[in-house]
């Protein structure tokens, strides 16, 4: 046997790594092609937007100090914006007093105000003042334009310099790479203060530093004064931006004026200033710290290291070991990222890797899975027709408990026998195929019942069945559900008899009428697989499954078809009403056991006559002419055959 397996085991190993290669296949054929999507190099740059702020970075030391126009500064100057250009030029007069090295106004000049205030302004500005200038790109149906806004001639012919303050925004409005721009704001400033000679980095991606007001700020009325409102020397030597910067971050879904979202928007859910954005793209110029996307052959050379690290992950199995080993490679991916960005200033983004480890791993996890599943299936089905099908699907979640051994446990064991079977059995005996087909159609409905109402079938032994209920899963309710089962078994022989009359009538003969005894008792037994080391069965023993049995076979001494050993009535007498109908002592016992019935119809004044009525018998004092036996079995009809039998008990004693 051994040997007939292993082809068979090498097939099924060949069959999965084809599985496996095919799947590593159409990943790397998916991925190129998503990547190709503009929603994929979203993602991409939001996964940047997460790891260049997971460590929260801070402004670098000696950068730009901010000069914001906020609202503490529009309630101190108290004058209509915009201001009138001859108090920006008293706070430039004012700034390169106080030693700033550069300054930046991040307002546009592009129009005449009054001769006065114009004047002002150009008389204050020369090299080391930066004005803000705009461009704006209009597409029409028409024509594509490009519209330029500078500062006033005269500001420049007076030294300013003008840089464009524009900002380029990804696909999702936020705010993440160097504007491409020569003459931009912040890398005329840069050069300005000297900072650098060489070609920009536009196009990179920008290194941001904190949400809103993490730059150095200071409100533009305290500006205006610093000798009396700043530290001493606060704008030595330093950059100076001037713009719109309110102390309120506004929210993202509200917008704001010269606001935009950044990485850290993810975070926070604000906007950023957009002279704070001018001040990280000139700390990103200044210190070298935009970071450059990796370029196609390294992003596909990093996926597909990530598909075969995948495969080599599942090479074998699936199992919990793969959980553990794909959550280390995913936060494997997102470190070295994190690191290109922090020690090499090059992004590669996490998103491809990890896509494609994912969906090679949980893909062959899957495909394990539902083979898993099958093979379940196949055992549960083949083996089901000779053992509980409850049984079979725990012995596959745990096939170490197919060994010999049992545990104690409180079971309900029912039995069931069919009265007068084997008289008809004598009258078939010339047609056995008859007789098995009525066997059958008896075994059928009463075993689906039991199955039905959560039982365990342990054994067939004629017509009669053997059910247990709390094993092999635990049933609180075992009782109830054991007592259930049996009526709507008798409820099933009912069906099985009018079928049969139907059938008997049509053949013009006479039919079998089944009738049926049950008898349940409750107590604790041994269950578990019991029988030899080459075979064994899932089974009960114990002295109340023997007493089950006897209880079964004295219903018919009692005219009933239901009788109840004393703890399974006790358990159901809160849904049913159980009568006691006498104390037996059962073949290997000593003590007398009460047994009990069910009955349906019957009112509390019949029930405690009937009380009455086993007391008087215990104790000797019924006599056969008492007329509670006529009264009873009218008050209480399902019990007439019991007084009958009774009555006849105490005839046949010679009792008056």
């Amino acid at each position: 046997m051994r040997v007939r397996d292993k082809p068979r085991q090498a097939r099924q190993i060949r069959s999965r790594h084809l599985r496996l290669l095919v799947l590593s296949l159409t990943t790397l054929i998916a991925i190129s092609l998503l990547s190709r999507l503009p929603a994929w190099s979203l993602l991409e740059l939001r996964s940047f937007d997460y790891l260049s702020t997971v460590d929260d970075p801070r402004p670098p030391p000696g950068g730009p100090v901010i000069v914001a126009i906020d609202e503490p500064s529009l309630a101190d100057i108290n004058a209509q914006w915009p201001w009138p250009r001859s108090l920006h030029a008293q706070l430039v007069t004012q700034l390169r007093a106080a030693g700033a090295r550069v300054i930046g106004l991040d307002i546009i000049l592009a129009e005449p105000s009054t001769p006065e205030n114009d004047n002002a302004i150009t008389n204050a500005v020369g090299p080391d003042v930066v004005l803000a200038g705009d461009e704006t790109l209009i597409e029409t149906p028409q024509a594509t334009q490009l519209i330029r806004v500078t500062p006033l001639q005269q500001l420049t012919e007076a030294g300013a310099k003008t840089g464009i303050a524009s900002v380029d925004l990804s696909g999702d409005g936020t705010f993440r790479r160097i504007p491409a721009y020569e003459d931009g704001f912040a890398a005329t400033l840069a050069k300005a203060s000297g900072t650098i000679s060489a070609t920009l980095p536009a196009g990179q991606l920008i290194q941001s530093f904190g949400p809103a007001r993490s730059y150095p700020t200071v409100s533009y009325y305290q500006a205006l004064d610093p000798a009396h409102l700043l530290p001493p020397d606060y704008f030595k030597g330093r950059v100076v931006l001037v713009g719109l910067s309110l102390q309120n971050a506004p929210v993202i879904d509200k917008g704001g004026v010269d606001a935009f979202a950044t990485p850290y928007t993810v975070h926070t859910g604000t906007l950023t200033s957009g002279v704070e954005i001018q001040a990280t793209i000139y700390d990103n110029i200044r210190r070298g710290l935009s970071i450059e996307e990796a370029r196609l052959p390294v992003v596909a050379a990093c996926i597909l290291i990530s598909v075969l690290l995948a495969a080599a992950t599942v090479w074998r199995s699936t199992g919990w070991l793969t959980i553990v080993t794909s959550a280390a490679a995913l936060l494997a991916f997102a470190a070295i990222s994190f690191a290109g960005i922090r020690l090499a200033h090059i992004f590669v983004s996490p998103l491809g890797p990890t896509v494609a480890y994912i969906s090679v791993v949980f893909g062959q996890a899957a495909f394990d899975y539902a083979e898993e599943r099958r093979n379940k299936r196949q055992i549960i089905r083949a083996f089901a027709q000779y053992i509980s099908p409850d049984l079979v699907r725990r012995l596959s979640q745990d096939p170490s408990q197919l060994k010999l051994g049992g545990e104690r446990r409180t079971l309900s064991v029912l039995f069931s026998d069919v009265r007068g079977f084997t008289t008809i059995a004598e009258t078939l005996k010339d047609d056995p195929e008859q007789l098995t087909g009525l066997i059958n159609r008896l075994l059928t409905p009463l075993s689906e019942v039991v199955m039905d109402h959560g039982g365990t079938i342990d054994k067939y032994m004629g017509d009669c069945i053997m059910a247990f209920w709390n094993a092999p899963l635990d049933d609180p309710d075992h009782a109830l559900h054991a007592v259930k089962a049996s009526l709507a078994m008798q409820a099933a022989i009912s069906t099985l008899n009018r079928e049969l009359e139907r059938e008997a009538t049509q053949r013009g003969g006479r039919p079998h009428v089944l009738k049926m005894g049950v008898g349940i008792n409750t107590g604790e037994c041994i269950v578990g697989n019991m029988g030899s080391t080459r075979r064994f069965d899932y089974s009960c023993l114990g002295d109340s499954v023997n007493l089950a049995s006897r209880l079964e076979g004295a219903s018919k001494n009692y005219g009933v078809a239901l009788l109840l050993g004393e703890e399974t009535a006790r358990l159901v007498a809160g849904i049913y009403t159980v009568v006691e109908l006498d104390r037996i002592i059962v073949k290997g016992r000593t003590v007398p056991s009460p047994v009990y019935t069910v009955v349906h119809d019957a009112d509390a004044e019949a029930l405690a006559a009937h009380r009455a009525f086993t007391q008087a018998k215990y104790a000797g004092t019924l006599a056969p002419s008492d007329p509670a036996f006529d009264r009873l079995a009218s008050d209480i009809p399902e019990l007439a055959g019991y007084y009958a039998i009774m009555r006849d008990a105490l005839t046949g004693s010679g009792e008056e």
